[in-house]
């Protein structure tokens, strides 16, 4: 399921996303700080101190950032190691790949 979190089991909590893991979904998605901050109403001051381990924001503004990114596509993993990559069916434009150019294409 795109956006879901692996292994969380229906009823349970997810765990507090890190900084290291907003700033590695930031980048999968290409968003910048003030982008993530934009789309759940949050100051970016907000995301830049939080990411840059400057500021401990209250849990419901790093779960409200955390669905953000959770909701375009990044999967949060918690255990055995936490980390984050892009679901299977993300939407995220990757281009067009160098064995599926033409000239049409090609512009």
């Amino acid at each position: 399921m795109a956006g879901s979190d692996e292994g969380a089991q229906s009823g349970t909590r997810a765990q507090a996303m890190s900084p290291a893991q907003s700033r590695a979904a930031r980048g999968l998605l290409g968003w910048s700080e003030a982008e993530l901050a934009g789309k759940v109403g949050l100051d970016e001051r907000l995301v830049r101190d939080f990411e840059g381990g400057y500021s401990d924001p209250p849990s419901g503004q790093i779960e409200a950032l955390r669905s953000a990114l959770s909701a375009a596509g990044t999967v949060f993993t918690d255990s055995p190691t936490p980390g984050v990559h892009l679901s299977a069916g993300s939407s995220v434009d990757e281009g067009t790949r160098a064995d599926a150019l033409t000239t049409e294409n090609d512009r």
